[in-house]
């Protein structure tokens, strides 16, 4: 069985021997990715003892490659953090294991490599004080997360994140990557196995399968492992960390620990990104148009059409309507780069990025902006036509949305309006009536 690094088991051992090699890397000055350039030349050497290092090569390269990107900035926070806390110990003292809970949980720096970073100076850790402290945290949250739903599926869903840790989203770059199925999820409960015709839910430890969230749709596809295939209708994202991938087993059988390849439709990911992406050029042209007072109310980002709730206490007029159309084609016209940056919460509202409506960020966030400087007063100062914060998948040049077409406009609630519209070409003449009357929803 292939061994990848988790949170339990032979998993955890190969996640503190990675993330030990890393420090010592990193302390030695390699702040750029490093091991994962090895791979080739040890399977290359030890291929012969185990075959099926040749198959594995891909896989092993990429969680490499990623631990490295994903653990860089979490070393340099997390030991210059330690440094001034150790700083502030007398000769010889343990650090207080509060201190290294919140390094672990505010920051993101586990517990061992404080623990092996501190055994140079000759300290130790009060691990009795840390594991109070990831106990009182573990209480706390689960009396905030329950209360909804069945109690037995949620109790399921967060002693499945606890145990198997949060799944990797490989999606912002790829369609099709490699990964370790970690727990399989049927009618409520955790099984071993699914056969031909079983509907399952599947977790795995990392995938380029988006989750259902920020309005956008989750992705569909397949998932091969060497004697299954499975059908990908929907993924959802549990608890905010767990990808779980919903389908049917349309041949062999799919076991927990099995290694996959995972392949995204492509075609229905790209139609999603133009689509997300719009609303993001749609916001922009709306506050222009109506005033700073329009803010995200709520979206649905589907493959057909998009639909975008914003806040504006009366109807928008049809010149109005026309005018934001018109600005959301002109940027998209410019066929200019959609750029990604990862920032701090403070940094990206410094830089004038607008957070959506019921997103929750962390210590870190990816911020995106499309399309070129325009307008006039406040609007020209902006480096970008439109800046937000967001977790969903976007096209690479605002030219991949093709056109834009609102379909209808109309109020969903009090002071709350609802505009729904078109990208592309292919949903056109579906839609082809509604393209040529602008239909008002009633009033409510």
């Amino acid at each position: 069985m292939a061994c990848l690094p988790s949170n339990e088991g032979r998993g955890y051992v190969l996640r503190r021997i990675m993330r030990r090699a890393m420090r010592h890397a990193h302390s030695s000055g390699a702040h750029d990715a490093l091991m994962h350039r090895l791979v080739p030349a040890l399977v290359s050497r030890w291929a012969r003892r185990i075959p099926n290092w040749y198959a594995a090569q891909a896989l092993i390269t990429e969680t490499l490659a990623r631990r490295k990107r994903g653990s860089s900035k979490t070393l340099d926070r997390g030991l210059g953090l330690l440094e001034v806390e150790t700083a502030r110990l007398g000769e010889g003292e343990t650090l207080p294991g509060e201190i290294a809970f919140r390094l672990y949980d505010t920051f993101g720096f586990p517990y061992d490599l404080t623990e092996d970073a501190l055994r140079r100076e000759g300290r130790g850790v009060d691990r009795e004080g840390f594991d109070a402290a990831m106990a009182e945290q573990k209480a706390k949250a689960r009396a905030a997360w329950s209360g909804s739903g069945s109690a037995a599926t949620e109790q399921l869903w967060f002693d499945l994140r606890e145990r198997v840790g949060a799944s990797e989203f490989l999606g912002y770059g790829a369609t099709q990557a490699q990964g370790q199925v970690v727990a399989l999820v049927q009618d409520g409960a955790e099984i071993a196995k699914a056969d031909t015709g079983d509907a399952v839910m599947i977790v795995l430890n990392q995938t380029p399968f988006y989750g259902e969230s920020g309005g956008q749709m989750g992705d569909t596809g397949l998932i091969e492992t060497g004697d299954a295939v499975i059908a990908v209708s929907d993924t959802q994202k549990k608890l905010g960390a767990l990808h779980v991938h919903v389908g049917t087993v349309k041949s062999g059988t799919i076991s927990v620990g099995d290694a996959a390849t995972l392949t995204v439709d492509a075609a229905r990911r790209d139609r999603l990104r133009a689509n997300h992406s719009a609303t993001h050029l749609l916001h922009e042209a709306l506050r222009r148009r109506l005033g700073d007072h329009v803010t995200q109310k709520g979206s649905l980002v589907a493959e057909e059409r998009l639909r975008f709730d914003i806040s504006h206490p009366k109807g928008i007029e049809d010149d109005d309507l026309a005018a934001v159309e018109a600005e959301v084609n002109a940027a998209v016209r410019t066929n200019s780069a959609v750029a990604t940056t990862l920032m701090t919460p403070d940094e990206a509202i410094e830089a004038g990025a607008l957070a959506l409506f019921g997103e929750k960020y962390g210590d870190e966030v990816r911020v995106v902006s499309m399309g070129e400087r325009t307008g006039s007063g406040k609007a020209s100062d902006k480096p970008h036509y439109s800046t937000e914060l967001c977790g969903g998948t976007h096209v690479e040049r605002t030219g991949d949305i093709g056109a834009f077409k609102i379909v209808s406009e109309g109020a969903v609630a009090s002071g709350v309006r609802r505009i729904e519209a078109l990208t592309g070409k292919l949903h056109w003449v579906t839609w082809q009536i509604r393209i040529n009357v602008c239909v008002r929803l009633p009033a409510v």
